[in-house]
C-alpha cells in the first residue's frame, strides 16, 4: 500500500509543503499517487475528513480537485452547496512563477474540474485587486442573503 509523504512518517517540513517551492515539487507526485489510491478505494475519504466535527453554519471547503468531490458535497448537503472557481490566465500564472509539469499539471488532481461542473461562481484573479475585491464582495453578500 502507498503511504503519504507525511511530515510524521517521512520527517518532512510541513510548512515547506504548503508553498510552491522545489521542496514541495520533490514530493508532489508521491502525494498525488497516495491521494489517488485513497480515492479509488473510497471516493468520499477526503470529503468526510474535511467536514468531520464541523458545526459552523457556513463552511468554505477550499481546493476541491475532482468531480467526485463536488458530487459528494452536493449529495451530502444539497442545494445549499455553492461552487466557486477561481481562474487566472496562463500569463498571470507564469508571472506568479508557475511552470507546467507534464504528469502533474495535466493530472486529474490539477484539472479534474476543468470540465463537467457548472460553477455557481467564477472569480477572476489576474492581479486587479479592485476587481477581485468586487467579485468577492458580491459572493459574500450573496452568501449572507442565503443565511
Amino acid at each position: 500500500p502507498l503511504t503519504p509523504p507525511s511530515p510524521q512518517e517521512h520527517r518532512l517540513d510541513f510548512e515547506r509543503l504548503l508553498d510552491a517551492s522545489a521542496y514541495k515539487e520533490k514530493f508532489r507526485q508521491d502525494m498525488i499517487r497516495w491521494g489517488e489510491e485513497k480515492r479509488r478505494t473510497d471516493p468520499g475519504f477526503f470529503c468526510r475528513a474535511a467536514v468531520q466535527g464541523a458545526l459552523q453554519p457556513v463552511w468554505v471547503v477550499s481546493d476541491t480537485r475532482r468531480l467526485s468531490d463536488v458530487e459528494w458535497f452536493r449529495a451530502a448537503y444539497g442545494d445549499v452547496v455553492q461552487t466557486v472557481r477561481v481562474v487566472a490566465t496562463e500569463e498571470t500564472r507564469k508571472r506568479r512563477n508557475w511552470v507546467f509539469v507534464t504528469g502533474v499539471d495535466d493530472a486529474e488532481s490539477e484539472c479534474g474540474l476543468d470540465q463537467g461542473v457548472a460553477f455557481d461562481w467564477v472569480i477572476t484573479n489576474d492581479g486587479d485587486e479592485v476587481a477581485l475585491g468586487e467579485q468577492l464582495e458580491e459572493l459574500v453578500q450573496s452568501l449572507h442573503r442565503s443565511l
